[in-house]
């Protein structure tokens, strides 16, 4: 029962609303188009999800090798550190939530695209892979990027782009400038999660040799970045509203609500170990963005 605790813990299941906002915008984009499929929706929702639960089951290892997952770490206990897990038992977890999101993945590229359209299918098992070796990459091997500060950009092209880009053609097979828009809004909130949890681990982080951007910006400067994801996603949000005026779209900025309350604390932070709470806060808030805009969507 220990073991199976540990392994719910190591999948860390708080991270996984954030992981299908991406979804949720593009398939809310579809939508306002007359667009949907359910079938795209759910598998794109199940490969999403394998990736989310294949990137933490990567950290976990990755750091837990490395030793960064120490005594100084704040947050949960992780699997490796703990010792209940061990490193052949996390790298067999990894193989095989690889093995099950690829199947996922071909699953949703073959029920969405034709015989005919070969490099469509080519295109988007190149892009699935890519996502299954980012995960891993992020902190296993010798080159991590999370490791050398570069885990920001790709949480932006992953979560944001890739995620909310692909979902949409995926239902369309077409592109338009205002799912980038959207899918950049989506990008700067998730790259803002992942910006908080390294203002949290910095002094951690640093002590460990872990060089997230967070430790090559300092404090102070990690704040004024993490104020700019947030209100530029904003102005962004701005943008795209003054370029489409039915009403429902502006349901979208409730999301903001919590966000700008988030950035008061951040700014008045003194102790990193206390912005803990606020990664839910954060990562909720995109969430919530993207149901809105999905919701808003059907209801045109």
């Amino acid at each position: 029962m220990l073991k199976f605790k540990t392994w719910i813990s190591a999948a860390r299941l708080r991270t996984l609303p954030l992981s299908i906002a991406g979804i949720l915008a593009g398939t809310g984009m579809a939508v306002r188009q007359g667009f949907f499929n359910p079938t795209i929706l759910i598998f794109a929702l199940l490969t999403t999800l394998g990736l989310q639960v294949l990137s933490n089951f990567a950290n976990d290892y990755g750091d837990g090798v490395k030793g960064t997952d120490n005594e100084d770490r704040v947050g949960p206990m992780r699997a490796l550190q703990s010792g209940i897990i061990s490193d052949r038992e996390m790298k067999n977890a990894m193989i095989i939530t690889s093995i099950i999101t690829m199947i996922f993945a071909g699953i949703l590229i073959f029920s969405t695209f034709e015989k005919e359209e070969l490099f469509n299918v080519f295109l988007f098992f190149v892009l699935g892979i890519l996502a299954v070796i980012a995960a891993i990459k992020y902190t296993v091997g010798k080159t991590a990027y999370g490791y050398r500060g570069l885990g920001d950009i790709f949480v932006f092209l992953f979560f944001g782009l890739l995620s909310t880009v692909g979902s949409y053609f995926l239902y369309t097979k077409m592109l338009n400038s205002s799912i980038w828009i959207i899918a950049s809004i989506i990008g700067l909130l998730s790259t803002a999660v992942l910006n908080l949890n390294n203002m949290r681990d910095r002094k951690s982080d640093q002590k460990a040799g872990k060089f997230t951007l967070v430790v090559k910006l300092g404090a102070e400067k990690a704040k004024k970045y993490h104020f700019s994801l947030i209100l530029f996603s904003f102005v962004l949000s701005m943008i795209y509203l003054t370029n489409h005026t039915n009403y429902l779209n502006w349901f979208i900025l409730i999301a903001f609500i919590p966000l700008f309350i988030h950035l008061k604390v951040v700014r008045e932070n003194k102790i990193p170990e206390n912005l803990d709470p606020e990664l839910k806060k954060v990562a909720l808030s995109t969430v919530l963005f993207a149901l809105l805009y999905l919701i808003t969507g059907f209801l045109f």
